[in-house]
């Protein structure tokens, strides 16, 4: 089935775009579970040829390398997000108001959202938090930045700042903020359930709504300094 919506996503993370095939598609949602399953370092092509009952040739067919394919799952998921943060906020201009709902979007647990079917939202957020950092600390991090593969990722952290900008025009670390926040908002999900001595958050129902609470009051605490 192709989705109802689709993330546009930079040609240089792929071969050929799975969003246009159902193989492609299946490729992409199956790796999400297995990769959630088992994790990054235990997850090869071979084993995901398993799961789709395919071959690792036609995967290769799409993906370069299981590197390139988890950078294209987190790509992925920061345009859904800057997505939906667009949407929400299309019609607000109160930029306190526009700060909330992104901060709203980054920290919230996240549901299956069926105008994308070929995406499970709520387990890729679940790669977010245990794997994102494994896309930038790479060797050759710079070679992929040339790329444009953080492209989305860069954007969603202009959109965010630029709220911060119009609430404060003489704040001067906005894109520093911003990206500290956008990797504590799955930081600290992830200390708070691995690592608690690292995070005053606690592994319970009401986590990612006090993680919510701690980047508000991080945020607006440092823009009104």
């Amino acid at each position: 089935m192709i989705a109802k919506l689709q993330i546009q996503l930079s040609p240089a993370l792929y071969l050929r775009d799975p969003q246009t095939t159902e193989l492609g598609q299946k490729i992409v949602n199956e790796s999400i579970f297995l990769i959630d399953e088992i994790g990054f370092e235990a997850f090869t092509f071979k084993k995901l040829s398993k799961v789709i009952s395919s071959t690792e040739a036609s995967i290769y067919r799409y993906f370069e390398n299981k590197h390139r394919l988890l950078v294209y799952l987190i790509a992925w998921y920061w345009n859904y997000i800057e997505y939906r943060i667009t949407f929400e906020t299309h019609n607000i201009s109160d930029p306190e108001e526009k700060l909330k709902i992104a901060i709203r979007f980054i920290t919230r647990k996240l549901n299956d959202d069926d105008n994308f079917p070929g995406i499970s939202e709520s387990v890729l957020q679940h790669i977010v938090i245990n794997e994102s950092d494994k896309t930038y600390l790479t060797k050759n991090v710079d070679e992929i930045n040339k790329e444009g593969l953080f492209k989305g990722y860069k954007s969603l952290c202009m959109t965010i700042s630029s709220y911060m900008k119009e609430i404060n025009p003489d704040f001067e670390f906005a894109n520093s903020l911003t990206s500290t926040c956008l990797e504590a908002a799955h930081q600290q999900i992830f200390f708070a359930q691995h690592l608690p001595r690292l995070s005053d958050l606690k592994n319970d129902k009401d986590l990612y709504e006090r993680n919510f609470e701690f980047l508000t009051t991080l945020i607006f605490n440092s823009l009104r300094k």
